[in-house]
This record gives C-alpha cells, sequence and structure tokens, in this order.
C-alpha cells in the first residue's frame, strides 16, 4: 500500500489480444500449461504438509508428534492458514510496487521450500516455527501473483477467463490430491519429517519447472504497475522493520500466544480489509466505474469470507472428525487419516472441466458472480447439515465423508475459481495484483474463522454445531441471492 503515483502501465489488454487467437492448450493460450504445472506442484508441497499438520502438532512425542492441546493445535492451522493468505497483502505490494509478479513469484517460491526444509530438518517447536513462517510469507508472495499472471492471459472481455481459470483451479487440486497421499504414507511408514521432506521435494519441482517456463509469460508480467519513488523505499523499510521487532516484542511478552493467534489473525484481517479497501476507494487515479466496481466487490468479499470460514474446517474440524469418527478401515487396513483430504481434490479434477466447460458454453447467458456466490453459499450450508444424521454413531463410514465433500467441491468451484477471475475483471488499473490479494484476504478471514470455530466442535455433541453453522451459510445464500441486482448493478458491465 501507500501513495500512488501518476504512473499506469501499459494495460495487459493489449498484451493478450496479441494473443487472442492461442488456443492450443484446450481452447486456452500455451501459457496457461506452464503455469498450471508450476502452481501444481507448489500445491503438491502446501497441501502435503497441511494434510499432516495438525497431526504432528496433537500426535503425543511417542508418535512422533509435539503433543500440543487439539484445540490450541486446530486454532494454530486456521491461523497458520489465515496468515498465508493474508500475506498475500505483502506479495501483491511487491509486485505491484517494487519487482512485478514474476520476480516475486520465483522468489517466494524459494522461500517455500526453505520452509519445508526447516519443517524437516528442524525438531520441535523451532521448526515448526520457522518452517510455518517461511513458508506462510511465501505462499502468500507466490498466491497472488500466480494468479495475477493467469490473468495477464486475457483480454479484460475475453469470454475464455472463466473457464481458463477453472482449468488452472484443476491444476492446483492434482497438487492437492497427490500431495497429502505422498507425505500422509510416509508420515504413517517413516514419520513426519519424512512426510515434510517430500513437500520440500515437490517444490524443488516446482521451482525448476517455473525458472525453465518464466521466459516465455507476456510482456506485462514483466511490468512494475506503480513503481514506488525511490526517494520513499527507505522510509518504507524503516516500517518493514518497525513492524518486525513489534511482533517479536508481542511475542516476547505473550501479548501474542499459540492459544490466541487465532484471533489475532482475525483482528488483523479485518483491519487490514477495510484498510485495503480505503486506500483503493481514496485514490484519485481511480474512474466512476472503476469506483464502483470496487463498491460492488464489497458484499462478495464478506460472502467469500463465511463460505471459507466452513470449507477450510477441511484442515480443523474436518481433520479431527476423519482421525476420531471416521471408520477408515479398507480390507483390514486403515487408511491414514490425512488422505481424507484427497477427496475434494478427486472430485474437482472430475468436475472442474465441466464446470469450465459449462461456462463456456452458456458464454454471455451464465448467471452472474453474485448468483454463483450465494449458490455456492446454500450448498456449503447443505453440507455441514449433512453431517447431522451421522452425530453420534460410533464409526461414521468413508462414503458419509465422501458425499459431504463432494457438495464442499460443488459449493467451492461455484465461487473459489470464479471469484479468482472476478478479482481480475473488478480490479482498477493501478491496483491489478492488488485486488486479487483483496480476494485471498477474504479467503484469510475465512480461514482463520475456520480455526476459531473449532474451538466450539464437541465430538460428543456434534449436531448443535453442523446446524448452526450449515443455517447461518444458507441464511448469508439467500441474503446475496436478494441483493444480486444492485452488486450487479455495481458491477458496471462485469458478470
Amino acid at each position: 500500500m501507500g501513495p500512488v503515483s501518476s504512473y499506469k502501465s501499459p494495460s495487459h489488454d493489449a498484451q493478450a489480444t496479441l494473443d487472442h487467437r492461442d488456443t492450443s492448450f484446450f481452447g486456452q493460450p500455451r501459457m496457461l500449461l506452464n503455469l498450471f504445472s508450476v502452481e501444481l506442484w507448489e500445491r503438491f508441497s502446501f497441501y502435503g504438509m497441511q494434510g499432516i499438520l495438525a497431526y504432528y502438532m496433537y500426535y503425543s512425542v511417542t508418535k512422533g508428534g509435539l503433543g500440543i492441546d487439539e484445540g490450541t493445535a486446530l486454532g494454530i492451522v486456521g491461523a497458520y492458514g489465515g496468515g498465508v493468505y493474508l500475506s498475500t497483502i505483502l506479495g501483491a505490494w511487491v509486485a505491484d510496487r517494487l519487482m512485478g509478479s514474476e520476480r516475486v513469484l520465483f522468489y517466494s517460491a524459494v522461500m517455500i521450500m526453505a520452509g519445508h526444509l526447516s519443517l524437516a530438518l528442524l525438531p520441535g517447536a523451532a521448526g515448526l516455527a520457522t518452517g510455518l513462517i517461511l513458508i506462510g510469507v511465501g505462499s502468500g508472495g507466490l498466491k497472488a501473483n500466480a494468479t495475477s499472471l493467469v490473468g495477464t492471459l486475457y483480454a479484460r472481455d475475453d469470454k475464455r477467463r472463466d473457464a481458463g481459470f477453472s482449468i488452472f483451479y484443476m491444476g492446483i487440486n492434482i497438487g492437492g490430491l497427490i500431495g497429502p497421499l505422498v507425505t500422509g504414507w510416509l508420515q504413517v511408514t517413516w514419520g513426519f519429517h519424512i512426510g515434510f521432506a517430500a513437500a520440500a521435494v515437490g517444490m524443488a519441482l516446482g521451482l525448476v519447472q517455473y525458472g525453465l517456463t518464466r521466459k516465455n509469460l507476456p510482456e506485462s508480467a514483466h511490468l512494475v504497475p506503480n513503481p514506488l519513488p525511490a526517494k520513499n523505499r527507505g522510509k518504507v523499510g524503516a516500517l518493514a522493520g518497525a513492524a518486525v521487532v513489534l511482533i517479536i516484542a508481542a511475542v516476547a511478552l505473550k501479548l501474542i500466544t499459540a492459544e490466541n493467534l487465532k484471533w489475532v489473525i482475525v483482528t488483523v484481517v479485518v483491519l487490514a480489509s477495510i484498510a485495503y479497501f480505503a486506500v483503493i476507494l481514496a485514490n484519485r487515479t481511480l474512474t466512476g466505474t472503476e469506483r464502483s466496481r470496487v463498491y460492488s466487490f464489497m458484499p462478495l468479499f464478506v460472502a467469500s469470507a463465511v463460505f471459507w470460514s466452513l470449507f477450510q474446517q477441511q484442515f480443523t474440524v474436518v481433520a479431527l472428525y476423519a482421525d476420531k469418527r471416521l471408520d477408515r478401515t479398507v480390507f483390514g487396513w486403515e487408511m491414514p487419516p490425512s488422505w481424507v483430504t484427497s477427496i475434494n481434490p478427486v472430485f474437482i479434477i472430475v468436475l472442474a472441466g465441466v464446470f469450465a466447460a459449462l461456462w463456456t458454453k452458456w458464454g454471455a447467458r451464465q448467471p452472474g458472480t453474485p448468483v454463483k456466490f450465494s449458490v455456492a453459499l446454500v450448498v456449503m450450508g447443505s453440507a455441514y447439515l449433512a453431517f447431522i444424521p451421522f452425530a453420534g454413531m460410533a464409526a461414521v463410514p468413508m462414503l458419509a465423508i465422501v458425499f459431504i465433500l463432494l457438495l464442499f467441491t460443488v459449493a467451492e468451484l461455484m465461487l473459489s475459481p470464479v471469484g479468482l477471475s472476478l478479482a481480475t475483471k473488478l480490479a482498477p488499473a493501478a491496483f491489478q495484483t492488488q485486488m486479487v490479494a483483496l480476494f485471498f484476504l477474504s479467503v484469510s478471514l475465512g480461514t482463520a474463522m475456520s480455526g476459531v470455530l473449532a474451538q466450539w466442535y464437541d465430538p460428543a455433541n456434534e449436531s448443535p454445531y453442523f446446524l448452526v453453522i450449515g443455517l447461518v451459510s444458507i441464511g448469508f445464500g439467500v441474503l446475496l441471492l436478494l441483493a444480486r441486482k444492485p452488486i450487479q448493478k455495481l458491477m458496471a458491465g462485469v458478470i
């Protein structure tokens, strides 16, 4: 963030238009395949690590874990996930003001690999803290910028955009499928640190892939859209240093603890979101249409946060559910609980192409984004209501969680790739990457809230929890559907 100069980068529409006839990758630009592959390996490492993270923290020391209280461990998982998406602000700002999306993505990938190596090689709390900080900050830099780079491949009015983002999203989920399977099996067979080492290898493969293809990106991917004046760099460096010192002091004085970390992240994300919207809207270079589109994003931001607070419980409540409540025995063999994390990516891989083809076929006749978001919230709420018939059952059958995660997937495909695409379409010219970061802030808020909500989950009395969570999500979906027309008007021609 910070003062915005009058400099405007060349519109990525011009570059994308040059490649408009490039349909060599399933009707999409060829470079989408390269970004697809890079993101696949990064997600392999990210979800491979996250699939075993909660268990690493709350399993006893004799089982190779750290012996942390279950509630605290789930809160840390939520806070960590929220912190990852919160750090997209930093990654987006550095891209827009200092380095450009392409270089930020490369250096972020290096940081992520170092984080996985820390988890693999450093024992105890020191390895946990070092690894999660490096992966959290690095993932934030990579997430917003990978999405932004996909956006550079298309003109703003290209009808292939939503389909392209859906294909890109399928790459994310191939990595999300394979990662937990590999790390979960290695964790059960050889221990947690070997599982974390596999995540590091996956990230190394992604880094090599990107290094070989980065030169093929459009020219706009290498530009700094809104460069920070040299005279302001010292001031920014001093502020960054002060922020680091303040965080260290807060931890040393126990103002930030493992127990309250989730609430700290939620508070910071809420304040950052308000500040971010204010900074963008106050910018004098915005046109009336751009400002209207930013306003239209606000209710969709809230809807997205509600959605992710439920969806990201895959790594908190659902992870605990898989470990404690699920019958994971298959022909006499007990499946690792982390493998449940791979069910959702299987459905994504199967259905992402279906949704991409559907949006492409419908074209201008497809439902608007507010309708897609509202349907996602209703389906997500229904998934939580589907837990209720199994409450109190001694061992929940695998088919139950498979069906519930199918509903998770349908809701996800109605909102997540659509939301990423929407952020690039609604973005003002001076805030291309940072608008994507705003979408990730909604994910950050929801992810952190998934850790907060987990403290109220009681395996011995599940029904009230699932009932309230489900009905709240459905209620938000209905409200958004009722408000779709004024929101669509503010979107000023964007669907």
